[in-house]
């Protein structure tokens, strides 16, 4: 256990390219190993000539090594997919609890409008920030400060709306923002499983001292070199989209980044045109249509 644990830790914050040159050597010192070990077989029995056994091991040693391979890019492509699809949720959860604040009694609706105005503004930057640290932390607590503020807020104007009819809906729109906000955290958390990635790494690396066994001369080391660099890139790709909070290969915040820019354009008093009587000159004016 303390090794997948010590093994979670180097792959999220390692950089990519020392875990990159890790491997490559790795891989080296292994195909070197099965070199030497082909080259004192040779030796020993005077055979030179490659037989069909051969062939039938490499095939079968990079074939499972694809599969695995594909295997571990499905799982991380899956948690992926799964976070990108929240950043969409959350921006209609936030967009659909503003709208609804503009139906509460001043002042509750301007605070509650400047909270999730605020909010959005924190939840882009904490999923811009890259990596752990004092910026990070900064970040998530003001982001359960905000939602401390926001429920706060909300049980204030409780007495105001408790008979009507909207009340229900409102509560109901906040308490997604506050869930979506667990559900992001959670999965940021989730990665493939350290086992995945050991098992892996270790398959990869008896590979390469398999390719160095049955390919020698210029060619075959050209041969091996090519393919264990392609495997090396594959799995450092995999990593990288693993990598939620400090990976190249993140999640598109254009949702929360358009509803920034709704919210911008549509503060509070947007929607007192009609309430106080005044209407709006893009009401009564036919050349706005």
């Amino acid at each position: 256990m303390t090794m997948i644990t010590t093994l979670s830790g180097l792959l999220d914050g390692t950089p990519l390219w020392v875990i990159g040159i890790g491997l490559v050597l790795s891989m080296a010192i292994a195909a070197a190993i099965g070199w030497f070990v082909r080259r004192r077989l040779v030796a020993a029995s005077g055979e030179r000539e490659k037989s069909d056994q051969e062939g039938y091991i490499v095939s079968g040693a990079l074939g499972l090594l694809a599969l695995l391979l594909g295997f571990t890019f499905s799982l991380a492509i899956e948690r992926y997919e799964g976070r990108r699809a929240l950043v969409l949720e959350e921006a209609n959860d936030i967009g659909t609890a503003y709208l609804r604040a503009q139906i509460l009694p001043s002042p509750h609706r301007e605070r509650v409008s400047n909270i999730l105005v605020v909010y959005t503004d924190n939840r882009i930057a904490l999923a811009q920030v890259h990596g752990s640290g004092s910026e990070r932390d900064g970040l998530v607590r003001q982001n359960d400060r905000l939602l401390t503020d926001l429920w706060a807020e909300t049980v204030a104007v409780m007495p105001s709306i408790r008979d009507a009819e909207f009340s229900g809906a409102y509560i109901e729109s906040v308490n997604a923002v506050i869930d979506m906000d667990t559900a992001r955290k959670v999965a940021r958390g989730l990665h493939v499983p350290s086992e995945v990635f050991l098992l892996l790494l270790v398959y990869q690396i008896v590979s390469a001292g398999v390719l160095g066994f049955v390919l020698y001369g210029r060619h075959g080391i050209a041969l091996a070199t090519m393919l264990c660099l392609l495997f090396t890139l594959s799995l450092l790709l995999i990593i990288d989209v693993d990598r939620p909070t400090s990976g190249g290969v993140r999640e598109s915040q254009t949702p929360m980044l358009l509803l920034k820019d709704s919210l911008a354009s549509q503060p509070p008093k947007v929607f007192n045109r009609t309430v106080e009587g005044v209407a709006s000159p893009e009401l009564t004016d036919p050349a706005a249509f």
